[in-house]
């Protein structure tokens, strides 16, 4: 299940369809018109644990929308009275677990206490259809570990709630690489995820679901700025914090970066920061971003792995802002997706997991 807020590109989102995923998170009445415009046989699952009725009635009746997420009793009320009470719904009670793990916290906005879970999942058992329950480990998990204790509050709450549990989804928090972050390869983290979900006290039939966002999409796409101004060890490009940058800007994400110019450079590489081109000063990108140290104005940079929250996070801010986009074929400038070649699997890719 492709979580559509990491790039809700609808170019993206049909290659990812025809790669085999059928199933796509939505978290807005907006990515639910997307998706159901963009791929009409899609299946919707609205995993945004709070949402307005009318949005949850839209979703229902006119997209056919029959998976919901849920953290409060007053959610689970307000679905039922947006759906009437429906009889065939997937249910999807949010727990809160720990982002300990991951480079982006999303441990405190979301999720039920595990004082509060056993209440709602049996309520929530009472009006589903289907019952699940599902968690975030938070953006950038850089262990598996975080997926095993998330799962061990699972089998805690389904244990203290004595209810049958249909679905277990681990969310998203599957990494990608980027310069100093190189987590190991996804094969451990499903791997360590298919161990736990069998060892859950569920049915036999129960699913197991996940909602990968940044992993399927970093790779798919780079940006391409200008050289505006250089100020020593400062470079003023034409993107920034209120366009693809915002990741870079506010939480010091470092992007793996490239001089485009013909004859390369053969000037060893320096450290640079960026400033992006609005009037605000907070449209600062600290870096350090290795690039060679003969940079100058009118000089082009491809900025890599901003598939993920790169467009889906522009705003047209000061009137800055650019929608052209050019089709490359090359590859990504980092990738966790490896091609490795074995006697027995030829051209398998190395995260590749057989169950």
């Amino acid at each position: 299940m492709y979580a559509v807020k990491a790039n809700p590109s609808p170019e993206l989102i049909r290659i990812l369809w025809d790669n085999g995923i059928t199933h796509y998170d939505v978290a807005s009445i907006a990515e639910v018109r997307l998706v159901a415009r963009t791929l009409p046989d899609a299946t919707l699952c609205f995993m945004h644990p709070v949402k307005a009725e009318e949005a949850i009635a839209e979703a229902y009746f006119t997209h056919g929308v029959r998976t919901f997420s849920l953290d409060s009793m007053e959610e689970l009320e307000k679905i039922q009275r947006a759906t009437r009470h429906a009889s065939d719904l997937t249910l999807c009670v949010r727990l809160r677990v720990s982002s300990e793990y991951s480079k982006l916290s999303l441990a405190s906005k979301f999720g039920v206490s595990p004082q509060e879970a056993k209440e709602l999942l049996f309520a929530a058992r009472q009006a589903a259809d289907a019952l699940g329950i599902c968690f975030h480990v938070g953006s950038q998990a850089m262990t598996p570990d975080a997926y095993a204790e998330a799962m061990e509050r699972v089998r805690a709450a389904i244990v203290e709630a004595a209810v049958t549990v249909d679905v277990i989804d681990v969310g998203g928090g599957f990494p990608s690489a980027y310069p100093g972050m190189t987590p190991p390869p996804l094969e451990r983290y499903f791997e360590t995820i298919h161990r736990a979900f069998e060892s859950l006290p569920i049915s036999y039939s129960a699913e197991l679901w996940a909602e990968p966002g940044r992993a399927l999409c970093a790779e798919y796409s780079s940006l391409v700025v200008r050289v505006e101004k250089r100020r020593g060890s400062e470079l003023y490009i034409n993107d920034g914090a209120y366009g693809a940058l915002f990741d870079a800007a506010h939480v010091g994400w470092r992007f793996p970066v490239a001089l485009l110019r013909e004859p390369e450079s053969t000037v060893r590489d320096h450290g640079f920061s960026f400033y992006g081109p609005t009037c605000d000063d907070i449209d600062h990108m600290a870096g350090p971003f290795e690039l060679p140290a003969d940079i100058r104005t009118g000089d082009y940079i491809e900025i890599g792995m901003l598939g993920a929250y790169g467009c889906a996070m522009r705003t047209a801010f000061n009137g800055f802002g650019s929608d052209e986009t050019v089709v490359a074929a090359d590859e990504p400038m980092v990738s966790l997706y490896t091609v490795v070649e074995r006697a027995d699997d030829v051209g398998v890719a190395s995260n590749v997991v057989k169950l």
